[in-house]
C-alpha cells in the first residue's frame, strides 16, 4: 500500500505538517511535484485525514480532565445511539470512545475546576440516556500524547 517515499513523506509530515510542498520534498529526498501527487493521493485514499490545530486546553484555564467509564442498559434497542448523540451535545466532553466488554464507552470531560466538573456531571452527564453505571476516573498526568505512526 504504502511505498517507501509514501513513508518518508508521512514520517516527514507528521513531525512538520506546518512545512510547504517544497520544504517537505526537500526532507524527504523527492521532487515537490512528486511530494504535492503523492499528499493529494494519500488525502483521497483517505490515510492523511486533516491537518488541524492542536489547542492546549489547559492554557485556555481547563485544569480538570477526567475519564468517565460508561456501562448502558442493554435492554433499551437504541441506547447507544441515543446515548452518544446526547452525549456529543456537551461542549466538555472532548472524546467519546467505545469499547466491547463490560464498559461500553469512555468520555473525556474537561473542566475549569473540580467545582465546574461537578455542575458538569450533575447537569449534563447525569441526564444521558441509559446509562447503567459510570465510573469516574481523574487523570493525574498525561504520560505520551503522540499521533505519530512509526511508518
Amino acid at each position: 500500500m504504502l511505498d517507501d517515499i509514501d513513508r518518508r513523506l508521512l514520517r516527514q509530515y507528521q513531525h512538520a505538517p506546518e512545512l510547504s510542498p517544497a520544504e517537505l520534498a526537500e526532507r524527504a529526498g523527492v521532487t515537490p511535484a512528486t511530494c504535492a501527487r503523492r499528499l493529494d493521493r494519500m488525502r483521497e485514499q483517505g490515510i492523511i485525514r486533516a491537518m488541524r490545530a492542536v489547542i492546549d486546553w489547559r492554557a485556555l484555564g481547563y485544569e480538570v480532565e477526567v475519564s468517565l467509564r460508561v456501562a448502558l442498559d442493554k435492554t433499551q434497542p437504541r441506547a447507544f445511539e441515543e446515548f452518544t448523540d446526547a452525549a456529543r451535545q456537551v461542549p466538555e466532553v472532548v472524546e467519546i470512545q467505545t469499547f466491547l466488554g463490560r464498559v461500553d464507552l469512555r468520555l473525556s470531560v474537561i473542566a475549569r475546576d473540580m467545582t465546574h466538573y461537578q455542575q458538569i456531571y450533575r447537569s449534563a452527564i447525569l441526564p444521558l440516556p441509559h446509562m447503567a453505571d459510570v465510573e469516574a476516573l481523574m487523570h493525574v498526568a498525561r504520560i505520551k500524547s503522540d499521533e505519530v505512526l512509526p511508518v
